[in-house]
């Protein structure tokens, strides 16, 4: 979403806006594949990129966004291919959106080939492939999750729970509000206005997505006396146990959330990330959180610059697939596949062999990641230990985001992931 923020900056588009041309696109990111399954049924012989993302948005705002009356969604969709594509495209675009709202009925038919996964609409014809031959591809169009990634989840925890996780990352989830200083009771009780409740972490609130901008410009998040962190992220640097007059390790430190949490224990930390500009918004989140002094900044791909440092204990919060954070990030369920698990496998193994470089004798570290792909976690943890001898495992942790299906959501927590604490033996 930074992008859409770079656009809307340069152009100067005002607060409300802003506001819908992110939900269009988060929206459209999310439901990708599904809009791909409906405009197949309309136009199969559509293949120009630059109409079929036309077609896209202006699907988005017909089929997933309230009060957005149709008049207005072909008005502009028409105006934006004019401008764009010339004239002579406008006739195609009308025509798409006049096919969609005539197949369009408000209600469920009951036939899942037709309705809409979290809506009261569904289609007067099948739009999905048919899940009784093709269950893995009628997910595809219905959850909008990648068949090859259902394909792993279905393989590991069962069709159920891989369909859950599915459903779960169609919707923006709750905001997970960690409370620096204070309480969560004084917290929602100066949040009066949003409706929170608590988190499965002592020092979490949960608060309804839409609450985004009515808790970020608020003054507990102003004064940095909250801050948003998921449960599962929060709980990896816990695991670190950072004390007081250590020094610690961040290798892979923006945004900064976990440095705080570090830094807060009264260890010196070093905040380490590849570039000046991923090192700027670490120096921001702990400016807003009033952590001045007890982090280094150093920009360094790998932490080369530190040279033959060693470190009480380490973090190395890795890059990773996000599959266990789709919801928020869920532009990263598309750049899923075998090519980028590879690439991103090799990249872990060596990033955990330079972690492990610098701990000192005795010392800890801690892998962790937002992914729940077991090649990025345990199997990571236990090809190290395998090659490294002189290392223990002192505790793991994965969890899956909630997937409770008896209520709108479950208490938390709302990010997957995963941790490992290893500690090296001491000296001899």
């Amino acid at each position: 979403m930074r992008d859409v923020d770079r656009v809307c900056d340069a152009h100067e588009i005002d607060p409300r806006d802003r506001g819908l041309l992110r939900r269009i696109v988060g929206t459209e990111v999310r439901r990708r594949a599904t809009l791909r399954a409906v405009l197949r049924s309309i136009a199969p012989a559509m293949s120009n990129p630059d109409m079929v993302a036309h077609m896209h948005v202006a699907m988005t705002q017909a089929l997933f966004l309230d009060r957005i009356p149709a008049h207005a969604v072909v008005a502009e969709a028409s105006d934006a291919v004019r401008r764009t594509l010339g004239p002579a495209k406008v006739r195609i675009v009308r025509e798409c959106l006049r096919s969609v709202y005539e197949r369009l009925e408000n209600a469920h038919s009951g036939d899942p080939r037709r309705d809409l996964v979290g809506r009261n609409l569904g289609f007067r014809e099948p739009v999905f492939r048919d899940p009784e031959q093709h269950p893995l591809l009628w997910a595809e169009d219905a959850y909008s999750m990648p068949a090859p990634l259902l394909k792993l989840w279905t393989a590991r925890w069962g069709e159920e729970t891989a369909f859950a996780l599915a459903k779960l990352a169609l919707d923006e989830p709750p905001l997970s509000i960690r409370v620096v200083r204070g309480t969560r009771e004084e917290v929602a009780s100066e949040l009066k206005d949003v409706e929170t409740r608590p988190g499965t972490h002592p020092s979490v609130l949960l608060a309804p997505a839409s609450a985004t901008e009515d808790v970020t410009q608020s003054s507990a998040f102003v004064e940095g006396r909250i801050t948003v962190q998921g449960e599962s992220a929060l709980r990896a640097a816990e695991a670190v146990e950072a004390r007081a007059g250590e020094e610690v390790l961040d290798l892979c430190a923006a945004p900064g959330g976990k440095t705080a949490v570090l830094a807060q224990s009264g260890a010196r930390v070093v905040a380490c990330d590849v570039s000046d500009e991923k090192l700027a918004r670490v120096a921001s989140t702990l400016e807003r959180l009033r952590i001045t002094s007890g982090v280094e900044l150093v920009a360094s791909a790998f932490g080369e610059a530190l040279g033959e440092r060693r470190f009480a204990a380490v973090l190395a919060d890795a890059p990773c697939s996000n599959t266990g954070v789709l919801a928020q990030r869920p532009e990263a369920r598309w750049r899923f596949g075998p090519k980028s698990r590879g690439e991103l496998v090799e990249l872990q193994t060596r990033l955990f062999e330079r972690a492990a470089s610098f701990v000192g004798p005795g010392g800890r570290l801690v892998w962790s990641t937002c992914s729940i792909e077991p090649e990025e976690n345990r199997r990571a943890v236990d090809a190290f230990l395998a090659s490294h001898s002189g290392w223990t495992l002192e505790l793991d942790c994965a969890s899956l985001p909630d997937v409770d299906t008896t209520q709108a959501r479950g208490a938390g927590p709302i990010d997957g992931g995963y941790f490992a604490r290893l500690r090296r033996e001491p000296a001899k």
